[in-house]
């Protein structure tokens, strides 16, 4: 009996809800890359709004844009996971340009990788080292966040890692270098 319930307990520890993670982890890198869609999106959700306001003033009490956000809701979401994912966010366009001429990559352990500085002056370097430092700071951060949010085991975090490593890749654009599994890179087609 007794091995019966270690055995349980140890099962409920392992346990990792991956289709959760995977879908934070989708909203979260869609809200950072994601941000002409987002701005079309607000014309649609304006819109929405401007129709349920209609509605509402004719004696209805439909409410389309509220079914809406809430199928639109982040999965996890915390203070701190808004302020990282913001501040994300807000560097990415500084980020972009070097994703594009090739001297940062996505790495398959989700995380963003120097590649190649030539081509750049040491202003250059220097921001660019700055930018991956920090945006590897918040990245770290984040999957830890995720981890206890979902109240996911510390020991998890490297496979948390890989779902997201997963989906910066996925979004990247075509052009930008991506690490395979095997730690060769590859220009995105």
């Amino acid at each position: 009996m007794f091995l019966l319930f270690l055995f349980s307990c140890l099962t409920i520890n392992i346990y990792f809800p991956e289709a959760e993670v995977q879908k934070a982890a989708e909203e979260i890198v869609d809200e950072i890359r994601k941000e002409e869609e987002k701005k079309e999106k607000k014309d649609k959700d304006s819109q929405m709004m401007e129709m349920e306001q209609a509605m509402n003033s004719g004696g209805g009490s439909f409410s389309l844009v509220s079914s809406l956000y809430a199928q639109e809701e982040t999965e996890v979401t915390t203070p701190k996971i808004r302020a990282l994912q913001q501040s994300m966010k807000d560097r990415f366009p500084k980020l972009k340009p070097f994703f594009e001429k090739g001297n940062v990559g996505e790495g398959n352990d989700g995380f963003v990788k120097s590649r190649d500085e030539s081509g750049l002056n040491l202003k250059d370097k220097a921001m660019l080292r700055n930018l991956v430092n920090d945006e590897n700071n918040d990245r770290k951060n984040m999957y830890a966040e995720v981890a206890r949010a979902k109240e996911i085991d510390a020991s998890q975090i490297p496979r948390i890692q890989k779902i997201f490593a997963a989906l910066w890749i996925k979004k990247a654009e075509a052009g930008w270098w991506i690490q395979k599994e095997n730690g060769e890179w590859a220009k995105k087609q």
